[in-house]
């Protein structure tokens, strides 16, 4: 069974940048689709992007034109590069695949945006 294990995460101000990180425990190339989630206190945890094996890519609306996800297949790893970071992107982040039926998720890593 594949792991995901995420990092990147810290404090940062508004209009600032991070990039968080996804690791694989195996080959990228087993998994099909790859997406982040993000749960901030007191809400429930929200889709952010994905990214697929044939290179697609979907984002929310509320990280659209900021936020850009890529995989490195030769790192086993799938980034979220975050840019022009809102208060409101603070939470935790999750990166999160399926491997057979079976949902994975990673620790996740905090992010937090101040004002």
């Amino acid at each position: 069974q594949v792991q995901l294990e995420e990092s990147g995460g810290g404090l940062v101000q508004a209009g600032g940048s991070l990039r968080l990180s996804c690791a694989t425990s195996g080959s990228i190339f087993s998994i099909n689709a790859i997406a982040w989630y993000r749960q901030a206190p007191g809400k429930q945890r929200e889709w952010v992007a994905t990214t697929t094996r044939g290179g697609s890519t979907n984002y929310a609306d509320s990280v659209k034109g900021r936020f850009t996800i890529a995989r490195d297949n030769a790192k086993n790893t799938v980034y979220l590069e975050m840019n022009s970071l809102k208060p409101e992107d603070t939470g935790v982040y999750y990166c999160n695949t399926l491997w057979g039926s079976n949902v994975i998720w990673g620790q996740g890593t905090q992010v937090t945006v101040s004002s």
